[in-house]
């Protein structure tokens, strides 16, 4: 991937953030009891879904960022506890 399109991924993400965390205080606030993000409906009861996107796109970011910035995507590994 190249740094125009993770520069343009990065913008995406960054916009989406900042709709979702926007959602989020609205609704958590109780000053709403929907808010809409372009053709999606949200109430007090997706405020756990929004939780988790929330995560997932700062998650996104930071790795975008990091990709940008001249580091290596993180990579899943596992752990495994052994009692000796």
């Amino acid at each position: 991937m190249d740094k125009v399109e993770i520069r343009a991924r990065l913008a995406f993400y960054q916009d989406a953030l900042t709709k979702l965390r926007a959602a989020y205080l609205a609704l958590l606030d109780g000053r709403v009891k929907s808010y809409v993000i372009q053709d999606r409906q949200l109430t007090r009861f997706d405020i756990d879904t929004l939780r988790d996107e929330i995560s997932e796109a700062e998650k996104k970011v930071d790795e975008l960022s990091a990709q940008l910035k001249g580091g290596k995507p993180r990579k899943a590994f596992g752990v495994i506890p052994c009692d000796w």
